[in-house]
């Protein structure tokens, strides 16, 4: 731990990352200073000689409660469910090689404990939700919010000997080096705070809008309009849309259906079960029943917008976060492994999609096979030959391709073959002759994909995104550990297949989709159609919406909302502490080179290998300032996710947990300097 007798540190955001931060310090210090023995100068974790120090002191900064952050709210309506099942999140870290937790578990040991024997703390409603919420459910945010202010709670009051916590409610406006390896952290209200090292854990920021949407807002402006920018949903006066008009919303992704929420059950509208018992032919969802909207007559006309003008596909019924029948057998992490051992940096589209387009190739087709046998000839003859045409480094890129759209030609009946581009882009090559016919297309695509997602491992479409699910884990893994070329950063992981796989992926729970669709039977949804393009039509004093793939001219609204997340982008993120870093050179966000050799600016900071610390404008590395979560965009893929708790089954990827080993490895740093 060094020589220093008194440790100071201050993280700035409070919300999950800054809370696993706390918990590794608190931890960490735990192992290093047993009560029992405190100047025993035993040996800590990963080797590390522990020496005795007198005091940690935490300064935690962020304007909003500590625990639930920004996003988490514990107030915010429950109509917002999280997209994840309760058996997924954790604050609190399983890996047996960390320092064990303090106090403090899993959102589903804490569940269910709630449910056994409810806190007092807890209001009605969050005892209402507990009281039937199952594993397998999609929590509200709220509820997520309650569970990380209990977990912050059980921190504190478990606080080890010689530390203490002081939290500060207000906005951190400058973090700036105050000699002797000390930092000046300036706050809005009060400070500066002098300490030893901080945290960046700043978590979702708003962000300057772009040139369109600034153009939008003020037109909006000028026209008497209303337009809503993008933003977390929980902070949007949602009672200005006015009802019984046309709305405009952009965007068909998670924050999509936040909208679509508070504009039909959060006006009193009802979904309803169906007459019928939903089957036709003895498969379940196949019939006409199902759910039914009963507006309370404050709904607007929701006109939806989308780049493939259908939502994403919802989530699959599954017992775990992975399909079990689907294990990854070309893009395993011992595979990717090879790449490093062998001095290699990958490139995304030559090296990762092809071993990781295999398994998503053979989990349709095994399903297929398994669920289907009558669509394809010789089954287990096909599944041979696919399987040795698949082998890796049998064939060219183009050789094995061809071979297996071949075997495919060959064996399995024309509208059972899979085609992988298409699941994102259902509606891709379509021309419609009225709007009608794209609600009519919608509403079919709708209900079909909730179907599959009923039929759950059994469903050849949600057994492929099953295993572009699994590969993605394995993928944030090399991203964080190894690294992919510039180029493949630039136009392969970014460039398409990070879109193409949310849009499959990262959808929201099956319920969603059913609700969508009989919203559009009820006449409350409509949509535009793919390839939308938006602007103001200033002779009709409107927004206006016309996709090319649709005949019947331009959608016209006073309203338009963007259905968006405020852009993750540090260079356009709107943060006095970051954008003072950024004004004094120590940060800035990273180039990355495209393959014509022009330096692109990335989404995230310049860092420094793990644990990560902020390259400032001269090349020089910040010591004693770390960065954790979404401003590692640029190092890391997927960082909004939360941390995975470890299954009871299936595999186990080190990308679950990621964002706690970061945690704790930054908690070490600090005890260390």
């Amino acid at each position: 731990m060094g020589t220093s007798q008194s440790i100071r540190t201050a993280l700035i955001g409070a919300g999950p990352r800054g809370t696993s931060v706390l918990e590794r310090l608190l931890a960490n210090w735990r192992l290093r200073n047993p009560s029992d023995s405190a100047t025993s100068g035993t040996s800590g974790p990963h080797g590390t000689a522990s020496h005795p120090a007198s005091s940690l002191h935490i300064d935690v900064v962020d304007p909003y409660p500590a625990g639930p952050g920004h996003v988490w709210q514990p107030g915010q309506s429950r109509l917002y469910l999280m997209n994840t099942q309760s058996f997924y999140p954790t604050v609190i870290p399983e890996d047996p090689e960390l320092a064990a937790p303090v106090a403090g578990s899993t959102f589903e040991t804490w569940r269910a404990a709630q449910q056994d024997s409810p806190h007092p703390s807890l209001t009605e409603d969050e005892r209402h939700e507990l009281a039937s919420l199952g594993s397998r459910d999609f929590p509200s945010r709220a509820l997520y919010g309650c569970y990380l202010r209990f977990t912050l709670d059980e921190l504190l009051a478990h606080l080890p000997e010689g530390v203490t916590v002081q939290f500060h409610r207000t906005t951190a406006t400058a973090v700036r080096p105050a000699g002797n390896g000390t930092f000046d952290v300036e706050l809005e209200d009060g400070g500066p705070l002098t300490v030893g090292s901080v945290v960046l854990a700043l978590g979702h920021l708003e962000s300057r809008l772009n040139a369109e949407q600034r153009e939008l807002q003020a037109g909006a402006g000028q026209l008497g309009l209303l337009y809503l920018p993008p933003a977390v949903p929980a902070d949007v006066d949602w009672s200005v849309v006015p009802a019984g008009e046309p709305v405009l919303v952009r965007g068909m992704g998670l924050n999509f259906f936040d909208v679509m929420g508070q504009l039909t059950e959060g006006r009193g509208g009802r979904f309803v079960a169906a007459e019928g018992d939903g089957t036709a032919d003895g498969v379940p969802g196949q019939g006409k029943a199902g759910l039914e909207y009963v507006p309370s007559g404050n709904e607007p006309l929701i006109i939806a917008a989308s780049r493939r003008g259908t939502p994403y596909r919802a989530k699959a019924d599954l017992a775990g976060y992975y399909p079990s029948g689907v294990t990854l057998r070309y893009c395993t992490e011992a595979a990717v492994g090879r790449f490093a051992a062998a001095g290699i940096t990958p490139a995304f589209d030559h090296d990762l999609w092809p071993l990781l387009q295999r398994d998503a190739l053979w989990a349709y087709y095994s399903t297929l096979v398994r669920t289907r046998p009558d669509a394809v000839n010789e089954p287990e003859a096909f599944l041979a030959l696919l399987q040795e045409a698949m082998r890796p480094h049998a064939h060219s890129v183009s050789h094995w391709e061809a071979e297996a759209d071949d075997l495919v030609a060959r064996h399995v009946a024309p509208d059972q073959r899979l085609n992988l581009p298409g699941l994102a882009a259902p509606l891709a090559g379509r021309n419609f002759a009225s709007q009608a016919e794209v609600d009519a297309a919608v509403v079919d695509y709708l209900l079909d994909d909730a179907r599959r997602s009923a039929l759950g491992e059994d469903d050849p479409v949600k057994m492929t995104i099953g295993a572009l699910h699994h590969g993605r884990a394995v993928l944030k893994s090399v991203v964080a550990d190894g690294g992919i070329t510039d180029e493949s950063w630039v136009a392969g992981l970014r460039g398409w297949f990070e879109s193409f796989v949310e849009g499959l992926a990262s959808g929201p729970p099956a319920i969603r989709a059913e609700q969508l669709a009989a919203l559009a039977r009820a006449g409350v949804v409509s949509f535009v159609g793919p390839d939308p393009k938006f602007s103001l039509d200033r002779a009709a004093g409107s927004f206006k919406a016309v996709s090319p793939w649709v005949n019947g001219g331009a959608i016209h609204a006073r309203t338009m909302i963007e259905a968006l997340a405020p852009a993750n982008r540090v260079s356009v993120n709107v943060s006095p502490v970051l954008e003072q870093l950024l004004a004094d050179g120590l940060a800035r966000p990273r180039l990355m080179m495209t393959v014509e050799g022009a330096p692109v600016e990335t989404s995230g900071l310049d860092v420094s290998p793990h644990p990560y610390r902020p390259v400032g404008a001269n090349g020089s590395v910040s010591e004693g300032l770390y960065v954790l979560g979404l401003q590692l965009s640029a190092a890391q893929w997927g960082t909004a996710i939360a941390a995975e708790a470890r299954p009871q089954e299936g595999p186990v990827y080190r990308s679950g947990q990621r964002t706690l080993r970061d945690a704790d490895e930054i908690a070490r740093h600090i005890l260390d300097r």
